[in-house]
């Protein structure tokens, strides 16, 4: 189904999941496993990320393609504009649209590894909006985007850019956005109440990262500009060797962060996986009052 028909049409806020394709036969099998066991909390859609610059395209085409086939599930497959010309776009579109996937996340990407910073190639794009007009030319695809509710890690702009890109994005055809993680959900109403102040009438659905490994998370954040608050480090920092201790107070924070953010009315969930089910699970548990 369509990612605006499944918003369009929800009576309740939805869970949705994204996964990375692995590298490895075992690390796929990995992910079989942890798809099927989400199946209990009945995610509204499964979101397939492109892996670091781009890497993993054929897998990701593979997962999303089998998602739809034999799990019932709905997909949306990542795409960005990293080492790929429109005439490469054109013929992966043209690959789902005959495998019958309708749902895409467009992305500009990270530069691939080795390189300091982005750079389109020949007959490519630059931009995630330009990205988004060309998928609107292509065909009937439901198209969600990415915003940054703290600001984009290259943005000399700050929150403003992002609110101004998303007003951008929408207006080129996307029809959902889906935002980076973060932890300060006051920064998270102040962005949202922005942007509709600034014409965005598309669902800004919020990323929830569960911590599993607080070191891993520091990493994560310091390049993706997501911002960890005294009060989160203060509680981590003390157990942060202790695994099952993290991932215990992680899947408590994360279960209070998901309730504000419902009772403020948020249209959904959207949880970075890490291609683990557990974490997910569990807070998705704690919240069936609203869901």
């Amino acid at each position: 189904m369509k990612l605006s028909d499944i918003l369009s049409r929800a009576d309740r806020p939805l869970i949705s999941c994204e996964f990375f394709p692995p590298k490895t036969d075992k690390g796929e099998a990995n992910l079989w496993r942890c798809l099927n066991e989400l199946r209990s909390i009945n995610p509204a859609y499964i979101s397939v990320t492109y892996g670091a610059g781009g890497s993993t395209q054929d897998r990701t085409k593979g997962i999303v393609t089998r998602i739809k086939d034999e799990t019932g599930l709905s997909p949306v497959a990542h795409l960005t504009c990293v080492g790929a010309s429109k005439d490469d776009l054109a013929a992966l579109l043209a690959d789902y649209r005959a495998a019958g996937i309708e749902n895409i996340l467009a992305l500009r990407g990270d530069a691939p590894e080795g390189m300091d910073h982005f750079e389109a190639v020949a007959g490519g794009f630059s931009h995630a909006t330009d990205l988004i007009a060309f998928l609107r030319e292509q065909g009937d695809f439901s198209i969600a985007c990415a915003t940054y509710p703290e600001g984009h890690p290259e943005s000399k702009g700050g929150v403003a850019d992002d609110i101004r890109y998303l007003k951008m994005k929408q207006d080129n055809g996307a029809d959902a956005a889906v935002t980076q993680y973060f932890f300060d959900n006051e920064a998270f109403f102040r962005f949202r109440d922005a942007c509709h102040s600034a014409g965005v009438t598309l669902s800004i659905i919020p990323g929830i990262m569960p911590i599993g490994n607080f070191d891993q998370i520091v990493r994560f954040s310091s390049m993706c500009g997501a911002g960890i608050p005294n009060w989160l480090r203060q509680q981590m920092e003390p157990i942060k060797d202790d695994l099952e201790a993290v991932k215990a107070l992680g899947i408590e924070l994360a279960a209070k962060q998901c309730r504000e953010l419902l009772q403020a009315g948020v249209p959904g969930l959207h949880f970075y996986t890490l291609n683990k089910s557990e974490a997910t699970i569990a807070i998705r548990n704690q919240l069936t009052d609203l869901l």
